[in-house]
C-alpha cells in the first residue's frame, strides 16, 4: 500500500536542516519548539527511520536524513510551484490566441492542452482568420500573440518555421492532369493569389472551380478530387495529398510561419506560450517535396 509524506512535516524537516536546530526552524515557522519536534517524530515514524541524530548538542542528520533531504527539497519546490501557479491570480484571465486556419493542424492541438495543463485558469481564446485580418487586430491591441503565414516578417516577429507551398489534391486523384487546371481557392487565401500568378507565368490555362470564403468547402472540393489547391507542406488535412512530383505544375515559394507577441503579455506566460509554439512547430520538418 503506498504511503503518503506529510508535507507540513518535510517543511519542518528542511527547515530544521537548513537552520541547524529545532527552536531556529520553530522561529522561521512560526510554529512552537514542541509542535517542530511533534512533526519530526510524526515523519521518522511513518517512514520507520531515523532521520535526525540527537545524540549531540546540535541536531544533525543521519544519513538516511541527507537522502531524504534531497528529495524532500525537490518535493517542496513543487509544491510551492503548483500552488502559486493555482491560486496567484497573475495567472487568472484570458489572452486572446490568433492563428490561420491552414496552420492550425497540427502544430496548435497539443500547444493548447500544454498551455491549459500549466495554466488552468488562464484560458486562450483562439481566433482562426486570415492573416491580414489577423495582423490589423494585433495592430490595434485586440490580440495577444498572432501566427501569421507570410514570405517575409515585420519587424519584432519571430519566424517560427519555413515551409514550401506545394499542390495538393485528393490521394490518387486526377485534377491535376486536367486542362485547364480545376483550382478551388479561399478568397481570404494569401496563397491562391501566388499560386495564381505562377500558374499565368507557366501559361498554364486554369478555371475556378471553388471560390469561397470558406476553407472548408475548398477543402471538400480537393478531396472529391474536383480540383486542386495550395497548402503549406506537412499541415495537409486528412483525405488531401501533394501532388505527385513531376505533374508540371510550377514551382511554388516558401512561407515563413512567424510569431507577433503584444508587449502587454506577462513575461512568464509569453515566455511560456512562445516556447510550447516554438517547440511544436520545429517538429514539422521540412521534406523534399515540391512540385515541378
Amino acid at each position: 500500500m503506498a504511503r503518503n509524506l506529510d508535507m507540513t512535516a518535510l517543511r519542518s524537516f528542511v527547515t530544521v536542516a537548513e537552520v541547524g536546530g529545532v527552536t531556529r526552524a520553530a522561529g522561521h515557522l512560526h510554529l512552537t519548539q514542541s509542535a517542530v519536534s511533534m512533526q519530526l517524530k510524526r515523519l521518522e515514524e511513518s517512514l520507520g527511520l531515523q532521520l535526525l541524530d540527537r545524540s549531540a548538542r546540535t541536531v544533525s542528520l543521519t544519513p538516511t536524513g541527507e537522502q531524504l533531504l534531497s528529495y524532500a527539497r525537490r518535493m517542496l519546490i513543487l509544491n510551492d510551484e503548483a500552488v502559486a501557479r493555482l491560486t496567484d491570480d497573475i495567472y487568472e484571465g484570458e489572452i486572446t490566441l490568433g492563428v490561420p486556419h491552414d496552420i492550425l493542424y497540427p502544430a496548435i492541438p497539443p500547444v493548447l492542452a500544454a498551455f491549459a495543463q500549466r495554466y488552468p485558469r488562464l484560458r486562450i481564446q483562439l481566433l482562426s482568420l486570415p492573416t491580414r485580418t489577423l495582423k490589423e487586430m494585433f495592430a490595434r491591441g485586440e490580440c495577444d500573440a498572432i501566427l501569421t503565414t507570410e514570405e517575409t516578417m515585420d519587424d519584432g516577429a519571430e519566424t517560427l518555421q519555413t515551409l514550401p507551398l506545394i499542390w495538393a489534391g485528393a490521394p490518387n486523384g486526377t485534377a491535376y492532369r486536367e486542362r485547364p487546371l480545376r483550382f478551388a481557392f479561399c478568397r481570404n487565401c494569401i496563397f491562391s493569389p501566388i499560386a495564381r500568378a505562377r500558374l499565368d507565368a507557366a501559361g498554364i490555362d486554369w478555371v475556378s472551380v471553388v471560390d469561397s470564403a470558406s476553407d472548408r468547402a475548398t477543402e471538400v472540393a480537393v478531396m472529391a478530387d474536383l480540383a486542386v489547391y495550395v497548402i503549406l507542406d506537412q499541415t495537409l488535412p486528412h483525405g488531401i495529398h501533394p501532388v505527385p512530383s513531376g505533374a508540371g505544375l510550377p514551382a511554388l515559394p516558401d512561407q515563413k510561419i512567424n510569431l507577433y507577441r503584444s508587449k502587454s503579455l506577462q513575461a512568464e506566460v509569453a515566455a511560456t506560450l512562445t516556447t510550447l509554439l516554438r517547440d511544436s512547430y520545429a517538429r514539422l520538418n521540412r521534406p523534399a517535396i515540391a512540385a515541378e
